[in-house]
């Protein structure tokens, strides 16, 4: 099956130029810039005038719920939103019921995914207190590295032993596999709700969930991350940072640049909103760790230009609406975002935060190279044909109708955004072509390293 992408600009390692592309079965077998003959016969053209051809999406940071808590979302529902996002590639996190905290466990995700999942996938190991010997059995081309939870978190993910943190650490870096860490403060968090809870009853407002998990709840705890990394020469990823004081711990990079030791995901909740926004949307934005203030979105945005912020990660986590009722100690914390991190990201392209180059490393490049992904994340010959092809001035409206994750419900309802992600191709295969959907498309294990 050969498709020839006709007429787009096409981004790719800080270029921008017009070009077709070619695929041919699985892989990119051409790339030609206008200035050259396109020769050849091809199954099928897909029409990209007017439109930019990006490499797909690789969200490094995802929640599918499957298995244990399917009644949210399943790998088949949730990668079927990341398709339509333009996300062809995900990592998941093993916070599932049973935790993928086993060899046994893990092997169980990739069955599932192997069953259900439209695009491509990989899931993370989950650290316990004990369980560091483990990561000797795993296949480390197999998965991109170890979830750590230093801060509040369900059953025995928790891991805030002195000794076993030291160990998690030490035994990646023998491994070379990162250490993605959830940073938060939990001592601090608990001494605050109780405080809250004292004044407020037993379900505090929203608008006090950025004060309970605090700014310096997240501070200390990254600050304890990012020395147990360099004491132990581990490759550390702090997912989801919300304040400027985070930002601070290590130095803006040069986003062409090699990759430093220490690098940090930003997420499209902590990108756009702040926490002006819990008056109108409550709790439908509450999330750990919390969206904080303006200011902080601000040094955020900053972050995404001169380095310090390396990927964006969704921390996609789709809950019923009936879980995201009350304060900040019911309602559940989480938002389903897989669909439209690429046109969030997209919009602060037009309000010049950053380039649409710099979004290609940022969602594309960058997710590949830190996490050692084979043969995706880029526009080369040779590559997986995982491509997005997005049109500007192309404006449309969030409705129930337009959400494919199970939930069906989005903070976003009623947004209007002005990119349209019109196909998405996953080895090399059409599987989103404006508003049609592929029901049949499988995708493939990420290989690493």
């Amino acid at each position: 099956m050969k498709i020839r992408i006709v007429g787009g600009t096409v981004v790719n390692e800080g270029r921008s130029f017009k070009a077709d592309i070619v695929t041919e079965n699985d892989r990119i077998a051409e790339i030609i810039e206008d200035t050259k003959t396109p020769r050849g016969s091809y199954n099928q053209e897909v029409d990209a005038t007017g439109c930019f051809v990006l490499p797909g999406v690789i969200d490094e940071h995802v929640h599918f719920r499957e298995p244990g808590l399917t009644r949210k979302g399943d790998i088949g529902s949730e990668s079927r939103a990341a398709a339509y996002g333009g996300v062809t590639s995900y990592f998941e996190m093993p916070n599932t019921v049973p935790q993928t905290t086993t060899p046994e466990a893990l092997a169980s995700k990739f069955t599932l995914a192997r069953e259900k999942s439209h695009v491509n996938y990989s899931f993370f190991f989950g650290a316990t207190n004990d369980n560091a010997p483990l990561f000797k059995q795993l296949d480390c081309h197999s998965i991109p590295g170890i979830k750590l939870f230093m801060g509040a978190s369900t059953g025995n993910m928790l891991v805030d032993k002195t000794d076993s943190l030291a160990l998690v650490f030490r035994t990646a870096a023998d491994l070379g596999l990162p250490v993605m860490t959830h940073c938060e403060d939990t001592a601090l968090i608990n001494r605050n709700m109780s405080e809250a809870k004292k004044r407020y009853g037993d379900d505090p407002p929203i608008a006090l969930h950025p004060l309970i998990r605090s700014a310096q709840a997240c501070f200390n705890s990254s600050s304890l991350a990012v020395r147990l990394a360099r004491e132990n020469g581990t490759r550390l990823h702090i997912a989801h940072v919300s304040t400027a004081a985070e930002l601070e711990l290590i130095t803006a990079n040069a986003p062409a640049e090699a990759l430093p030791q220490i690098t940090m995901e930003a997420t499209p909740a902590h990108l756009f909103f702040s926490d002006a926004d819990y008056h109108d949307l409550g709790a439908r934005i509450k999330c750990n760790p919390a969206v904080k203030t303006d200011a902080d979105r601000a040094a955020l945005r900053k972050a995404l230009a001169d380095g310090r912020i390396t990927c964006i990660g969704t921390d996609h986590a789709p809950h019923e609406l009936a879980d995201k009722q009350g304060g900040c100690a019911k309602a559940a914390s989480g938002m389903p975002m897989v669909q439209f991190s690429l046109p969030l990201m997209l919009e602060l392209v037009d309000r010049k935060v950053l380039t649409i180059e710099r979004l290609v490393e940022l969602m594309s490049h960058n997710p590949a190279r830190l996490f050692g992904v084979n043969g995706r994340g880029y526009l080369r010959k040779g590559c997986k044909a995982d491509i997005v092809i997005v049109k500007p001035h192309s404006p449309w409206t969030v409705t129930e109708r337009t959400i494919q994750s199970k939930c069906k419900w989005s903070p976003l309802l009623g947004h209007r955004f002005s990119w349209q992600i019109r196909q998405t191709l996953c080895n090399g295969r059409l599987i989103y072509n404006l508003g049609q959907f592929d029901e049949s498309s499988r995708g493939e294990a990420i290989n690493f390293r």
